[in-house]
């Protein structure tokens, strides 16, 4: 049982750490176009705006499990499968990318607009402004927004076990409902809480730091 289980984290923890990796470099481009082209941004632009928030939204809207099974000939074109630890990674990323770019997004936008204008009063370019200005003050809240990527994906990536992604959902889907054993179903989620916990404590503290 041991083996099945550290095996089965192991899984997870690979899922999850390269599908926010991939989510956050993917996903830091369409918040710094929505953030640039939103109605109070640098460069106002409300079609470019409105048709990038639509698909955001879009994307959003689609539970996990479907949305991995829509994406099954995506996967499949990308990794050469459409099952398994590294498979899952596509729909991972897929799902987790509207997800933090609207998250990077409202951190953005929330800069105060005073500390803009000041920026904007010693002749600073709008290049100057959104890396030393927007980024620079939204590193915390972008940092918050990554934990909650993180937890959010520990949870796609046990519903993924479902339908063949490996990791902890497997295994409790397996062995915990399939095979009626309660020890692993009960292992599986101990794991999971225990990983939430540690990465929102982990999380809090860099903030707290940073801040």
């Amino acid at each position: 049982m041991m083996d099945i289980i550290m095996k089965a984290t192991t899984e997870t923890l690979y899922m999850v750490f390269w599908s926010t990796l991939f989510a956050v470099i993917i996903g830091f481009i369409p918040a710094l176009i929505l953030t640039l082209t939103a109605p109070d941004g640098l460069r106002p632009n409300k079609p470019v705006y409105e048709v990038l928030s639509f698909i955001v939204n879009t994307f959003r809207s689609f539970p996990f499990i479907i949305l991995m099974v829509i994406v099954i000939p995506v996967t499949r074109a990308i990794v050469g499968k459409a099952i398994g630890t590294t498979a899952a990674i596509v729909p991972l990323t897929i799902t987790a990318v509207p997800f933090i770019a609207r998250i990077f997004e409202n951190a953005l936008r929330e800069t105060d607009p005073g500390v803009i204008e000041a920026a904007r009063s010693f002749g600073a370019s709008d290049t100057q402004i959104l890396f030393r200005v927007y980024i620079k003050e939204s590193i915390p809240r972008m940092l918050n927004g990554i934990i909650l990527l993180i937890i959010n994906l520990v949870g796609c990536s046990a519903m993924g076990g479902a339908i063949g992604a490996g990791g902890l959902g497997d295994i409790a889907i397996r062995y915990g409902y399939q095979m009626y054993r309660l020890d692993y179903l009960t292992a599986c989620c101990i794991i999971l809480i225990v990983f939430v916990q540690l990465v929102q404590s982990i999380g809090n503290a860099l903030y707290k730091k940073i801040s």
